[in-house]
């Protein structure tokens, strides 16, 4: 800010969010000029109508306090003054300046018309790796002075400090990154890109030096890469088996727990065959392939297998880590990783490793650069990755926090893989999958997750070397994670979207007709290729119209043969169509494939990659021809053909579920391991120690269990209400009035964060409906699950509460890390069994029962138990948590089955029957047991 331009940076609080009908009650602002402030003015605002409670509670601002100030009519004059001839500035400018526009013409006033920056938008661009943009947050981030967050003044002196961060960022930046921003900049909100271009013209007055950590390669500047250097030492190559040794190496970087040096020695035995048997090696004969150890979560599993691994592991030989999700992923590098390598001798040298569309393809961005559509949110991507690209080495798009993957502009840039790649291209010696491949090689430990290992038997060539070491982590994630990588399926609703697209005006086919209008027969074959997709998706429609006919239901629908054989006349001819339109489909691709390869046409390099996406796109649909011809006419026994129907449409997904075992062996990734470690916080259920060795398809594998290092008896209860129903003799009108009522008496006994865990989503809804609103009222939070963000989201927002409720469902039972009072009451709703009716459920128990086994004590109880045992490890994860679980599902006592859920927990969890009112005095431990830890 380098000249005279005045900048009114606006916050103002209001009894609502409809002008129509609610009022502002403060109104904040302050001056910037020159990059400085320059002067301060805030008013609180008599609204002449009562303010709800709830934004009393989230302002603190209260209807004693506003009796006193003046209407907003008295300030109006003053206000439209002030703001006369400057540039407003607010966080989501969209609100503030409509509404203030709202009471000044209420007011007799002329509204508004002076130019608008929104600091949401330019941070969203320029900071691009935040988890939030929310104002509080920023603050917190950058260390802004917020000392009373959602009060005007403080929100828009806080605003202001941002509105200067972010302009310093700004000047930092490259001209060329600024030059190519300010060109996307013209679909902004208001003058937003007016004040990008501004800074911009301001730079070019400037000659600054690129600095040395940044370069321009062809218009795009990016942050140098160095691959880091693997030095071996040649010294205390020897894992300390011993506790003497352990504590010399700890010294005062790591605690010293009986537990986890019991699991290093484990781990280190299990890979090193030439250490000598002792009392606890996991097996006498040396050539056991497979190892499960069950550890408890807070322990410090992480560091028990990471520490003797690190002293085996080699660029060469390295150690292959793989858990359960992206997110565990990055934790571990960024958290566990050096806090090992605080002790080591020679340091681990690690690498995250995800599947290549996780990946920015530089070479396509640029062309999308040019060539992109004009939409607002599209740019805003392609400017924030401008920004970001001075930041990354690795091109990984979960760095930036807040993005959606499935976005048209991370769908058209991402990696496509190194055969994608020109060699000729500026990029390709800065390629982010290129240089992800060097730190392979130069890394002793490579991390990936279950998804991406269980792929490994999809791709052509493995991506992963082939190793001595391979440690599972969150082991029972593993075989879910290989049956959904084995499952084959088209989204017939997806593969029409898909067809519309590139057949369309401008479409991918229009323009790869015009790159080959010199060959006539290309264009013949393309011209008919477009005819038998459109007749793919019509008899795909008639199929599922008979198929769908008289379906309500929004899950997954099990086809048999017979029910295929018995179609109308109308949907055996299509399903007949259909398998010829697609060998027809596969012939022209081979020959329209053929074509594009041997044309000698001079390309830039916008048009190769076009050339690839229509060759891409022909191999897809080649894909989906095997998956449906399988999927009509493969009737073996342990398939099962299903369809998930979509709400809106007569479309599916046509699924192949193959129930047959071993699920391991089959992979081809099984084999390139010699030693597998299997590890996590519960793999054995109710005393069956082979339930998860079998699923996988390797029973013969021991299991060793490494006691946990809590007193799970003194620091948790397990309590049932004595009074509640038998779920299975209510309805569920009688059963959603019984949860309503009992959560919200526990609520309101508890003044304490509680986590609230369901089994089916509908009825997480109805649940938060019916209190969510009465308790925002009292002040008090109820986040839930699909309802104010993603899962990382709400988590964050709950750690940080003193007392909010968390309604989660899936994901929520496990993987949820709040220690210590972030989390000391759990409710479970209902005993977490997969529903029998489901038709894909009842499929696999038909299955079997035709095997001879029993579906529901060899899969429904023991998969029950597991998700109960997991929920309940969110409870405790030092020695010092303390935390009760209570399962308002009377079957956990009263069922033949209970004692076998119930011996999922430790030894000395009992479940105890109590009155609601009992219930209450058991919570009251919580605090009697904080209190006592305070006071020593």
């Amino acid at each position: 800010m380098k000249n005279d331009q005045i900048y009114a940076v606006v916050d103002i609080e209001t009894t609502g969010t409809d002008p129509q009908t609610d009022r502002i009650i403060q109104f904040g602002c302050v001056l910037v000029k020159n990059g400085e402030i320059i002067n301060r003015f805030a008013t609180d605002v008599n609204p002449n109508k009562m303010i709800p409670k709830q934004i009393q509670n989230l302002t603190k601002i209260t209807n004693a306090r506003v009796q006193r100030a003046p209407y907003f009519e008295d300030i109006a004059p003053t206000l439209s003054n002030l703001l006369a001839d400057t540039v407003f500035v607010a966080h989501n400018i969209y609100f503030d300046y409509q509404f203030l526009n709202h009471e000044l013409l209420r007011c007799g006033m002329p509204k508004l018309t002076i130019p608008g920056i929104d600091t949401v938008e330019l941070a969203q661009i320029f900071l691009p790796k935040e988890p939030s943009f929310r104002l509080m947050d920023l603050a917190n981030r950058f260390g802004l002075t917020h000392e009373n967050p959602h009060q005007a003044d403080s929100d828009a002196e806080v605003t202001a400090m941002l509105l200067l961060y972010i302009e310093s960022v700004m000047r930092s930046l490259p001209l060329v990154t600024m030059e190519q921003i300010a060109r996307l900049a013209s679909h902004m909100g208001m003058q937003t890109g007016t004040f990008i271009k501004k800074v911009t013209q301001e730079m070019r007055q400037l000659t600054t030096p690129l600095p040395e950590e940044l370069m321009v390669v062809s218009g795009i500047a990016l942050k140098r890469k160095t691959v880091p250097f693997f030095s071996y030492n040649l010294y205390e190559k020897n894992f300390p088996l011993k506790k003497r040794g352990k504590e010399k190496l700890f010294g005062d970087k790591l605690v010293f727990y009986k537990e986890q040096a019991r699991l290093m020695n484990l781990v280190y035995r299990h890979f090193a065959p030439e250490v000598a048997p002792a009392s606890d090696t996991p097996d006498k004969k040396p050539t056991q392939k497979d190892l499960l150890i069950e550890a408890a979560t807070g322990m410090g599993k992480t560091i028990g297998y990471l520490l003797p691994l690190a002293y085996l592991a080699t660029p060469e030989q390295p150690l292959v880590v793989s858990t359960a999700s992206l997110l565990l992923q990055d934790q571990l590098l960024t958290q566990d990783v050096p806090k090992v390598n605080a002790v080591l001798p020679q340091p681990l040298v690690g690498t995250v490793i995800k599947g290549q569309r996780h990946y920015l393809d530089l070479a396509r961005f640029q062309a999308k650069l040019t060539t992109a559509p004009q939409q607002k949110q599209y740019q805003l991507y392609q400017m924030a990755t401008l920004v970001w690209l001075t930041q990354t080495t690795t091109g990984d798009f979960d760095e930036l926090n807040l993005v959606s993957l499935k976005h048209p502009f991370f769908q058209d840039v991402c990696h496509r893989g190194l055969a994608s790649l020109e060699k000729d291209s500026p990029f390709y010696a800065h390629d982010f999958l290129r240089f992800l491949s060097k730190r392979m090689k130069a890394s002793n430990l490579l991390i990936v997750n279950h998804a991406f290992l269980a792929r490994e038997s999809l791709r052509k060539e493995p991506f992963l070397p082939q190793s001595r070491y391979l440690i599972i982590d969150e082991a029972h994630h593993l075989a879910t994670s290989c049956e959904q990588a084995e499952r084959q399926c088209v989204a017939t609703g997806a593969f029409r979207k898909s067809m519309h697209q590139v057949t369309a005006e401008k479409g991918l086919f229009e323009q790869v007709a015009a790159l080959f209008e010199s060959q006539p027969q290309f264009l013949s074959h393309l011209g008919i290729y477009a005819q038998e997709l459109q007749g793919l998706v019509e008899n795909q429609e008639i199929l599922l119209t008979a198929l769908l006919e008289e379906t309500t239901t929004s899950e997954e629908i099990v086809i048999t043969q017979e029910q295929m054989m018995s179609l109308p006349l109308e949907a055996q001819k299509a399903k007949s169509k259909i398998l010829l339109y697609y060998e027809e489909a596969a012939w022209l691709s081979r020959e329209l494939r053929k074509a594009s390869q041997n044309a000698e046409l001079t390309m830039t390099t916008t048009e190769e990659l076009l050339v690839t996406d229509f060759q891409e796109y022909l191999a897809s649909v080649n894909e989906q021809g095997l998956m449906m011809k399988n999927w009509l006419t493969d009737w073996r026994q342990e398939l099962v053909h299903f369809l998930v129907p979509d709400k809106n449409r007569l479309t599916g997904e046509c699924q192949l579920l193959d129930l047959a075992a071993p699920l391991l062996p089959r992979t081809k990734w099984y084999p390139r391991y010699e030693k597998i470690l299997y590890v996590g916080g519960t793999l054995k259920v109710s005393g069956n120690q082979h339930y998860i060795s079998r699923r996988l398809g390797i029973p013969e594998a021991p299991l060793k269990v490494v006691p946990a290092p809590f007193d799970y008896g003194t620091q948790t209860q397990l309590l049932v209400p004595a009074e509640g129903p038998l779920i299975n003799e209510q309805s569920p009108e009688e059963y959603d009035a019984y949860l309503i009522r009992t959560i919200e008496g526990l609520i309101r006994s508890v003044s304490r964060p509680i986590l609230i865990l369901f089994t089916a989503h509908d009825v997480l809804q109805k649940v938060y409906s019916a209190l969510h609103k009465q308790f925002l009222v009292e002040g008090r939070e109820i986040l839930a699950q699909g309802m104010g963000g993603s899962r990382e989201k709400l988590l964050r927002r709950f750690s940080r509460s003193k007392d909010s409720v968390l309604l989660g469902a899936d994901s929520f039972w496990e993987g949820v890390d709040l220690p210590g009072e972030q989390l000391e009451v759990l409710v479970v709703t209902r005993l977490p069994f997969e529903n029998p009716k489901r038709p894909l459920v009842a499929a696999r128990n038909r299955y079997l029962e035709e095997q001879g086994l029993n579906p529901f004590s060899q899969v429904a109880l023991p998969q029950a138990a597991l998700r109960l045992r997991q929920a309940y490890g969110r409870l405790v994860r030092s020695p010092q948590d303390r935390g009760v679980m209570i399962v308002l599902d009377r079957r956990l006592v009263t069922s033949y089955y209970g004692h076998r859920l119930t011996k999922a927990f430790p030894k000395k969890v009992k479940a105890q029957e109590c009155s609601i009112k009992q219930l209450e005095e058991k919570l009251s431990w919580l605090k009697k047991a904080t209190d006592s830890e305070k006071n020593e």
